[in-house]
């Protein structure tokens, strides 16, 4: 293998405090730092998606946020394309990628071996799967789908239409079927030296920061940012306003719930998220966990953070 890349990876739930740390992290590393959420990638979403302003950043260089308006579609295999340059040109220059945030689908996408079917959708083809089902039921599409994929056909709710029509859609596109995609589809990746860490604290800590988050984010507008973006006509049905901090914002919007109701679900939703989010990282052994509870100040964690990474990355 060639000399393989350096990669530096900072996961963990939302709140726990990865923007200060890995600003710290990277000005002690010549570190350049690449986004993993996939919220932080639209334009016009700020507060909501607690994104870093430019005076946080500190001088160092951010990527991958602000790259999408909230209407444009912006997959997960194309996230592994553009993360995947930014870490190689990163590395060219002789400075440390630095992969921050808290989607987990992102960080897999990179140090997994996932293979993602780039078949982009088919829209005449999805109608006519569509209508079929109308015509037939749900169960006639299943039977298609036993016919040329029995092993997705398995796993798919005959009820689930739409996974379904995606399965038809990948085999009549490429001719393989969805499963032939899908071998394989969590294998590590040795194509980086991996320096992977997440920070987590005690629970009820965790919580409370993010109620407190919350209630900031309200008082720097964040009512304003979404009524804004409903004014400019992205409209809830998006991927974009479905997210935490905007879909609870517009029933009060509308005049559905009041104010605190809404408060009150986006505090909920959000460590309801956290707590997936944690479950989610701790499935993957090689995350070392830094309990920032065991701390006495950030530029220990970051000094710890440091020294583990030392052993793991290679120095060109």
């Amino acid at each position: 293998m060639e000399n393989k890349k350096n990669l530096l990876t900072l996961v963990g739930p939302t709140a726990v405090g990865k923007t200060s740390i890995s600003i710290e992290l990277a000005k002690c590393l010549n570190g350049e730092i690449i986004s993993a959420d996939s919220m932080q990638i639209y334009k016009y979403m700020d507060i909501g998606t607690a994104k870093v302003t430019l005076d946080e950043m500190k001088g160092v260089p951010h990527y991958l946020i602000d790259i999408v308006y909230p209407d444009e579609e912006f997959t997960v295999a194309q996230y592994k394309d553009e993360a995947s340059k930014y870490i190689d040109d990163i590395n060219n220059r002789g400075n440390i990628p630095i992969l921050v945030g808290g989607t987990g689908l992102y960080l897999n996408s990179l140090v997994y071996e996932l293979r993602f079917t780039n078949v982009k959708p088919n829209e005449e083809l999805r109608k006519k799967y569509d209508s079929m089902a109308d015509l037939y039921g749900n169960s006639y599409l299943h039977k298609k789908l036993q016919n040329i994929d029995p092993i997705s056909a398995k796993k798919i709710n005959p009820n689930d239409r739409h996974r379904m029509i995606r399965a038809l859609e990948i085999f009549h596109v490429t001719g393989k079927p969805m499963s032939y995609f899908n071998k394989n589809f969590r294998r590590e990746t040795d194509k980086y030296n991996l320096a992977m860490f997440a920070l987590t604290m005690d629970r009820a800590k965790l919580y409370s920061r993010i109620d407190k988050r919350v209630d900031q984010m309200i008082e720097n507008g964040l009512i304003d940012e979404v009524k804004k973006l409903l004014d400019m006509g992205y409209t809830r049905e998006l991927v974009s306003m479905k997210a935490i901090g905007y879909k609870e914002i517009i029933p009060y919007l509308e005049g559905k719930i009041q104010l605190n109701k809404a408060i009150e679900l986006l505090k909920r939703n959000t460590r309801r998220y956290a707590k997936r989010q944690l479950t989610w990282f701790r499935r993957d052994h090689r995350i070392r966990w830094v309990n920032v509870d065991c701390f006495d100040s950030s530029d220990s964690i970051v000094e710890y953070i440091i020294k583990c990474a030392d052993k793991l990355l290679v120095h060109h």
